[in-house]
């Protein structure tokens, strides 16, 4: 075993925060919607949502024999809805393929929509305890400077990247399970991107970056997410609109919300092309 494991490991057993989706009574599609929610929004913001998710859909059948458009209304303010209309599909094909329950194969998981290599890996690791390299931007950022000395990762998981996750993969598949789930812990809240906490980390005698001195990252250009004036922002404000009406929505409405014509139209074509929003007529609009 790596001299990471065993401290990293004892450090996990007692800093691990009690999230209803690594309860032992957590279902595998407990899992799974948390995976889908987590991409990209905080913890904090996702645990309403998930219990309110998981009260009204406690299956996979459940959700997929709603519409789309309740579950793109259920998804709220989390950001990114189409990981709603993805995850909807996912619970349909989890019905039509596996009857109505979550498979614990990875190539499974891979087939349905909207799952890539990380969240089937994921899902099966956390929801089964397989052992399979799980590499979300925390993991990838406390290998970088634990193991390679680097304060950041590359801004796309490179070959190397996955070949020193994978040979520090505990070979028992239990402790494979936690080695994945503690790595992800850490960085969420020690070895975090702006202010690590390197004086409560448990590996910090061995980390390569703290003994070289925490060097500054030194590559390509991370990109950064604006928000005020972007279409993100404007498709937002259009999508809460239909979200928080119980029928059809006229077109003064979302005109009301957002000034500037040329972008309204254009996230409003956008929001009906990806299948977020149905047109009804020239003017009004719903959800699907």
């Amino acid at each position: 075993m790596s001299a990471l494991h065993e401290p990293l490991l004892q450090w996990y057993d007692e800093h691990a925060r009690d999230l209803p989706w690594r309860s032992p009574s957590a279902t595998p599609w407990s899992v799974m919607v948390s995976e889908f929610m987590l991409q990209q929004t905080p913890v904090v913001r996702v645990l309403p949502v998930h219990a309110q998710w998981l009260e009204r859909w406690p299956t996979p059948a459940d959700l997929a024999a709603e519409t789309t458009g309740e579950a793109v209304r259920a998804w709220g303010r989390l950001g990114y809805p189409r990981r709603a209309l993805r995850l909807h599909a996912a619970a349909c094909a989890l019905v039509e393929r596996f009857d109505g329950a979550v498979p614990p194969d990875y190539d499974d998981l891979r087939a349905l929509p909207g799952i890539g290599d990380y969240t089937a890996a994921a899902i099966a690791t956390f929801a089964f305890g397989r052992r399979h390299v799980v590499l979300d931007t925390n993991v990838r950022r406390v290998l970088a400077r634990t193991v390679r000395g680097e304060a950041m990762p590359a801004p796309a998981v490179t070959r190397a990247e996955r070949d020193v996750a994978a040979e520090l993969l505990p070979v028992d598949v239990a402790d494979a399970a936690t080695w994945s789930i503690a790595t992800m812990e850490l960085g969420a809240l020690v070895c975090t991107a702006a202010r690590p906490r390197c004086e409560a980390c448990p590996v910090a005698d061995l980390c390569a970056w703290r003994a070289a001195g925490h060097p500054a990252y030194d590559g390509p250009q991370r990109a950064t997410q604006a928000w005020a004036g972007t279409d993100r922002q404007c498709r937002g404000r259009l999508l809460a609109v239909l979200r928080d009406s119980e029928g059809p929505v006229h077109r003064s409405s979302l005109d009301a919300v957002w000034s500037e014509e040329t972008q309204r139209l254009r996230c409003l074509a956008g929001l009906v092309s990806d299948g977020l929003v149905a047109r009804l007529s020239a003017d009004t609009y719903a959800l699907p």
